[in-house]
């Protein structure tokens, strides 16, 4: 997998630039991650519904073809884009988001922090009140709150053409996170959004980015 490592970009251009590559690849085209750094902008998902975004005030709303409803992206979080063709790999997507997932949780416990899955919500989760806990939420959990007495630190999302994925995932390292409180983060009103400062680990931007690409690249191994 070719590693292209892009710095701080704004995000619509290099959105076009991935689906241009992902739509005009070969069969032999080699697969590519993507690692930036976003200024400032919400993107909504294709079923991204506009009451999500509750004030935008001067961040761009971004429309994408990416599953999942409205996010944002932000200096100190790292993106990182796949452009892997799952066939080839003998990945189908839920198998593929599985990995992706995986590869999050790995970053997280090289840095001493327990990543939690919740189902039917792609993306990662941490304990609010001890972030590092493998404990599980104790006590009965509300079917109406899934997210109880957690913060999400990773979101993701993905698109898939011709058997190609491409868009992926951000992890939040150290952030303002007040850009969060203008959006239902993902679709789910009141859903707390964290970064690894939040929970108590200083890690730099390119060092979470390096060990992070070193993972995506483990975990989707055929």
């Amino acid at each position: 997998m070719k590693i292209r490592h892009l710095g701080r970009r704004p995000c619509a251009p290099v959105l076009a630039e991935m689906q241009a590559y992902s739509e005009s690849r070969s069969i032999d085209a080699p697969d590519e991650l993507w690692l930036v750094e976003h200024d400032p902008v919400y993107t909504q998902g294709l079923a991204g519904r506009s009451h999500h975004v509750l004030a935008a005030g001067d961040i761009a709303v971004l429309r994408t073809n990416r599953g999942g409803q409205v996010t944002y992206h932000g200096p100190g979080q790292v993106v990182a884009y796949p452009l892997v063709d799952l066939r080839r790999r003998g990945l189908r997507v839920k198998e593929y988001v599985f990995r992706l997932e995986a590869s999050i949780l790995a970053v997280l416990g090289d840095l001493g922090i327990t990543g939690h899955r919740v189902a039917g919500a792609p993306g990662i989760y941490v304990r609010l009140d001890a972030p590092a806990s493998h404990a599980a939420l104790t006590g009965p959990q509300p079917s109406a709150d899934p997210f109880r007495g957690l913060g999400k630190i990773a979101a993701l999302g993905v698109k898939v053409t011709r058997h190609c994925a491409y868009h992926g995932a951000a992890l939040n390292v150290a952030m303002d996170l007040e850009p969060y409180s203008r959006i239902n983060p993902c679709g789910y009103e009141g859903l707390r959004t964290v970064d690894l400062a939040f929970c108590g680990v200083q890690a730099k931007w390119d060092q979470v980015a390096r060990r992070w690409a070193e993972c995506i690249q483990a975990h989707l191994e055929p």
